[in-house]
Formats: C-alpha cells, sequence, structure tokens
C-alpha cells in the first residue's frame, strides 16, 4: 500500500497545482472548454487546494500503512477515484466535445479504485 499512497501523493499533488496555477486550461484538458468566469476560476483552483491536501494527507500516512488512519485516507480516496469515474464518465458521455485527457483521467481513476479496492480488502500481514 505504499507505492499506492506514494503515487496517489503525486497524481493528486500534479493534478492539484495545475488547478492552481492554470485552473481553465487544465479544465479544459479534460472537458473541452475552459472556465469563463471568475467564480469558475476560483472554484478551480478551490479543488486544486483539495487535491493537494489528499495527496499530502497520502504522503504523511504511507509510512504507517497498518494503521487505522492510513485504512481511512485509502476509503477516502477510493471514494473520491469512484465518484471521479462516475462525474467524468458522465461528463464524457454527455458534452461534446471532451477534452483530450478526459478518458485516460477516467481509466486512471477507475485503477486506482480497483487498486484501492484491493488494498482495503488485503488482510493486514
Amino acid at each position: 500500500m505504499k507505492l499506492l499512497l506514494t503515487l496517489t501523493t503525486i497524481i493528486e499533488a500534479v493534478a492539484g497545482l495545475a488547478l492552481l496555477g492554470i485552473p481553465s486550461a487544465t479544465v479544459s484538458l479534460l472537458l473541452g472548454s475552459g472556465l469563463d468566469t471568475p467564480a469558475a476560476v476560483a472554484i478551480g483552483r478551490l479543488a486544486g487546494v483539495a487535491l493537494c491536501a489528499l495527496g499530502l494527507a497520502c504522503w504523511l500516512v504511507r509510512s504507517g500503512l497498518q494503521s487505522c488512519e492510513a485504512r481511512g485516507i485509502i476509503t477516502a480516496v477510493t471514494f473520491y477515484n469512484f465518484g471521479a469515474v462516475a462525474i467524468l464518465s458522465f461528463a464524457g458521455t454527455q458534452l461534446n466535445p471532451v477534452g483530450i485527457a478526459l478518458w485516460p483521467a477516467v481509466v486512471l481513476h477507475a485503477a486506482m479504485t480497483v487498486w484501492c479496492l484491493t488494498g482495503l480488502l488485503c488482510k493486514p500481514a
């Protein structure tokens, strides 16, 4: 599970920093259109902060793999990844056009969901 938490840290930190720094361009890569109001940009940046916080939490618990805290973080990451698959898949079927990164992001989040579930279902050693 250490690799799972480390990889999640990297993925979420990169996505979070992209949303913080260039929110409209980041959203455009996913959904095919940018953020066109200051309020939307602020919400994009807020999402960036949340992803950075999720990555930080994963980083901080990665050494205590059998702890309740680590299992709690992985449970939260599972929920996040599953939600990302659902929301992005819905967007991909309803929006036209979509961004070039949408379906790779859906596949990545689906794989991370499965990996998280596998980690949660394994009995601790």
